[in-house]
């Protein structure tokens, strides 16, 4: 099975459907070469063939939620078409033992990674023996539970923490000192190639970046995005602010695929090739799953621009697999969260690479943060609940992060196999599903971005859509997922063109799509469309279970009253709120 970039260019591949070069091998003859690209071809095939054989073939299509085949009988065929899966038993171990909570709730909403685990967060929960009779037990058992540190704002700007790094280092609280340690060793960043400064989240990383960066000069900003993300629209206007000229890559609907050559003109553009501009690129869609070369980092370096890594959608341990002494990306930014499937706060990480760092401007004081142990945090002035909070202390390692420790321990070819597996099972077990008697035979399922495949993504983006070919609100179908116990995302693509009008007719009317209108592409006036779709996303910990009960419950949709019989359950059952 050849690649379908071949022949499109003799140097690399830019979609993403090439696995990337090993950077830990010595280089082979071509013989040796032609050889391995033919068994990874191979390999791929059989993956695919694998995936999908990995449900029953009783019958084509599933026509009724009541003919899906049960948990047992799924997880039968599953585990024949990949055998391997049983090796990742580690992961499930650690789920029972760690993340208990998931037991009965499918959490498919988590991009990132988590830092501490849920049992860490449970040890850490106020023992009422400890002061029975205090006022402040209640709100201390509440609040304790919830938190692991306090975030402090630091008033400086992001060059003048570089400038001062030595001195804000030695003034900084023990616990700060021990995460910064451990995210650059978790990260694969060393200390001598790149400072790293703690924000308050992923927007204030990427808004603090733009503030700083010499827009006047480099006045470019290329982002590489198939869908909104508010990270980098704060970006986006905070560049425009000071004059900057905003481009973005396009890609081809409904697969989202990279348009190489379009990114390869607009990188390749006239100009002063020491300042183009600032080029923003992440490794993966967070949203589709679509996965682009790393080269595109070194032609963007090659011809003048300096380069943002957006690691945030990357997996746990993804950042093994880059390069980063031959791919050393100027500034790098990931966020972290506290517990997987219970708390969604965190902070975000910004990297200068110290050899870049001159060249940032003065700007007013940003949203750059310390973190603090709660007991350690000088705005916290009840002296009875800091008392309490150091008795607690006492018996917790508030430097443990447990979330990033069972990352280390399952490793990355662990935790990308179970990925891998996990994501093309759901796609082919969605794909499965039609709707019965319907003239066209229509789909119950559209998946945009990559189908199965062996290089595609832990992200699937998706739309339901009714017997009469009409799309289902992706609110309403996220709001039935969670009274499921399902949890799921909603997001919207965006930066896609049609090239032919009377295809962009009719998928304006099916989708119910907007557009952005007067976009210039190719020094023309066009319309790029918008569409809001569904998102589910495998993280760590995700099990069989959890991609079977989404299966489940998606095909309860082939019923072409289910959204109404809800709507009834809910009333019968005297909800205040019965809205669907």
């Amino acid at each position: 099975m050849s690649s379908p970039c071949t022949g499109e260019t003799s140097e690399a591949c830019f979609h993403g459907c090439c696995r990337a070069p090993s950077f830990v091998q010595s280089p082979k003859s071509p013989a040796s070469s032609s050889s391995t690209m033919t068994t990874a071809s191979t390999s791929q095939y059989h993956f695919t063939m694998a995936a999908l054989s990995s449900l029953p073939n009783i019958t084509p299509y599933f026509t009724n939620h009541e003919s899906l085949p049960g948990l047992k009988e799924s997880f039968s065929y599953f585990i024949k078409a990949f055998p391997h899966y049983s090796q990742t038993h580690r992961t499930d171990q650690l789920r029972s033992h760690e993340y208990n909570h998931l037991q009965t709730h499918a959490c498919l909403d988590y991009i990132g990674i988590g830092l501490f685990s849920y049992s860490q967060q449970q040890r850490r929960r106020f023992d009422p023996t400890m002061a029975s009779s205090s006022s402040h037990t209640p709100m201390l058992s509440d609040f304790y539970e919830s938190h692991f540190f306090d975030i402090c704002y630091k008033p400086l700007s992001l060059k003048s923490q570089m400038v001062i790094s030595r001195a804000v280092l030695s003034q900084e609280q023990e616990l700060e000192v021990k995460l910064r340690k451990r995210i650059m060793a978790f990260m694969n960043v060393s200390e001598d190639d790149y400072f790293m400064v703690f924000t308050s989240n992923q927007s204030s990383a990427f808004k603090l970046l733009a503030d700083s960066y010499p827009f006047q000069t480099n006045r470019n900003l290329l982002t590489v995005y198939d869908y909104k993300s508010e990270a980098v629209e704060s970006m986006v206007e905070s560049s425009k602010r000071k004059g900057a000229r905003v481009n973005s890559a396009e890609f081809s609907w409904p697969h989202m695929k990279l348009q190489t050559k379009h990114l390869k003109k607009m990188l390749l553009m006239r100009g002063n090739k020491n300042n183009k501009g600032l080029f923003v690129f992440p490794l993966q869609s967070r949203m589709t799953g679509s996965r682009y070369s790393y080269q595109w980092m070194s032609i963007a370096r090659e011809d003048g621009w300096h380069v943002l890594l957006d690691a945030c959608a990357l997996g746990p341990k993804d950042m093994e697999t880059l390069g980063l002494s031959l791919f050393q990306p100027d500034f790098l930014i990931c966020s972290f969260f506290k517990v997987f499937g219970e708390n969604p706060s965190g902070f975000g990480c910004l990297f200068v690479k110290k050899t870049t760092c001159s060249m940032l401007e003065d700007s007013t004081p940003a949203s750059t943060v310390g973190i603090v142990s709660l007991v350690e945090n000088p705005l916290r002035k009840d002296a009875s609940l800091k008392s309490k909070l150091s008795e607690i202390d006492d018996d917790n390692d508030d430097g443990e992060c447990r979330g990033l420790d069972h990352a280390d321990s399952l490793g990355l070819v662990l935790i990308s196999t179970r990925a891998r597996i996990l994501i093309n099972w759901l796609v082919n077990a969605l794909s499965r599903l039609k709707h019965p008697n319907s003239e066209d035979g229509h789909s119950l399922i559209r998946i945009y971005g990559p189908k199965i495949g062996y290089n595609r993504g832990p992200s699937l983006a998706f739309n339901v859509f009714d017997w009469k070919g009409e799309k289902v609100d992706p609110t309403l179908v996220q709001k039935l997922a969670d009274r499921n116990n399902i949890s799921l995302s909603c997001g919207v693509l965006q930066n896609f063109w049609f090239d032919d009008k009377v295809d962009e007719e009719r998928e304006m009317g099916l989708e119910k799509m907007s557009f952005v209108v007067n976009k210039c592409r190719d020094n023309k006036r066009e319309r790029c469309g918008i569409v809001s779709v569904v998102m589910a996303s495998i993280g760590l910990i995700t099990n069989f279970d959890d991609i079977f009960r989404l299966w489940g419950f998606v095909s309860r949709f082939l019923d072409a009253d289910y959204v109404e019989k809800e709507r009834w359950r809910y009333l019968a059952l005297n909800q205040t709120t019965i809205e669907v």
